[in-house]
């Protein structure tokens, strides 16, 4: 990957799928990305993966690099779990989180996690991750160290996808987003109007 400063995609191409094989695509690419240096990740890995063509992973996201750019891109999942007034976010972005993991068996921002002890390109999620979610937080943040308080919500976030994808079956899965949200977002909410 020759730029740092690529394009990033307005929308998440996971998002609507009518059975197009992107979402399989968009996970293997994620996995790939994030568990191995940029150099070593093959279009026709992460197609042997999400077990499609090659081909199909060209014609709906381009090159390697731009394929990369849309794994890096947390804009929409930032932009879907910040939709709330402060004064309900922390039970929003709970709800929000719970159900989309359900929805779509993937985590929105704990790809970043796996990235943490990597170099290269890879640092290239976590620089996207401060500024499309973290600094992005923060900025709606007001009264004191709104940079600190962002911060822990991002990792109450984490903590919470972690969780949720470790007890897959555990009685997490059993109970609604609203009343997970009933346990977990005061804590949050706690961090956002203090």
């Amino acid at each position: 990957m020759t730029s740092r400063e690529a394009t990033v995609p307005a929308a998440d191409p996971a998002a609507d799928d009518p059975g197009t094989g992107r979402v399989a695509i968009l996970r293997a690419a994620r996995r790939a990305f994030t568990q191995r240096p940029y150099a070593e990740v093959t279009i026709r890995g992460i197609a042997a993966d999400a077990g499609v063509s090659p081909s199909l992973v060209v014609k709906h996201f381009g090159r390697k690099e731009e394929l990369f750019n849309t794994v890096a891109d947390f804009g929409p999942a930032a932009a879907e779990l910040f939709d709330a007034p402060l004064d309900e976010l922390g039970r929003h972005m709970v709800v929000t989180l719970v159900r989309r993991r359900r929805e779509t068996q993937s985590d929105p921002l704990l790809r970043v996690v796996f990235s943490l002890g990597n170099r290269d390109e890879r640092s290239l999620l976590r620089d996207r991750f401060h500024e499309q979610v973290t600094d992005s937080l923060a900025a709606r943040l007001t009264g004191p160290e709104p940079t600190l308080r962002a911060e822990l919500i991002a990792g109450h976030l984490l903590g919470l996808g972690a969780t949720l994808g470790l007890h897959r079956e555990g009685a997490g899965a059993k109970v609604s987003p609203e009343h997970i949200a009933d346990l977990y977002a005061p804590a949050v909410q706690h961090l956002i109007t203090g």
